[in-house]
């Protein structure tokens, strides 16, 4: 059983994204604002459609997206969107996937654990700090301090699962 307070992206209804979308954009819109940053067009668009599925999404998925609307998109202009809305703290880089998803806890850049399901392609993020706090005991240990950490843990959600 997923707990429902550490893995809202397997819970999330797969006919209903708008809320994420819409609580993503307006965060974004008011951490942008508090910290005077621009968010453009762009990166809000480019941010609603990383938010649209609450699965990966690669640069180039998201280029091929935009050119439908915009035909002029270039892939520059998604990078540093992206660039932009990774240091914002509004979507995360999954190395592993080379792929971009969603920040549940928008607006600090910050690591976390993702939880990555091979079967439906779902993420979710849980940003433990118990998890946190072992691993940097344990790296202290060896003499090494850490500045940052990400862990991703491919595996099957439940319902995949079961």
């Amino acid at each position: 059983m997923v707990n429902p307070e550490i893995a809202p992206a397997f819970r999330c209804r797969d006919d209903d994204h708008a809320a994420c979308v819409v609580n993503a954009v307006t965060t974004a819109e008011r951490v942008c604002k508090e910290r005077g940053v621009r968010f453009t067009p762009l990166r809000r668009r480019v941010l609603e459609l990383v938010w649209s599925g609450h699965r990966p999404a690669k640069a180039y998925q998201l280029l091929e997206q935009l050119k439908l609307e915009h035909a002029g998109s270039a892939p520059p202009t998604v990078y540093r969107a992206l660039d932009f809305l990774v240091d914002n703290g509004f979507v995360h880089r999954l190395e592993s996937l080379n792929a971009f998803i969603g920040c549940g806890d928008a607006g600090e850049k910050h690591g976390g654990q993702f939880l990555i399901c091979r079967e439906c392609g779902r993420v979710a993020e849980l940003d433990d700090p118990e998890l946190k706090q072992l691993l940097a005991r344990k790296a202290q240990a060896v003499g090494f301090t850490g500045e940052s950490s990400t862990i991703e843990v491919e595996g099957l959600c439940a319902r995949c699962a079961g």
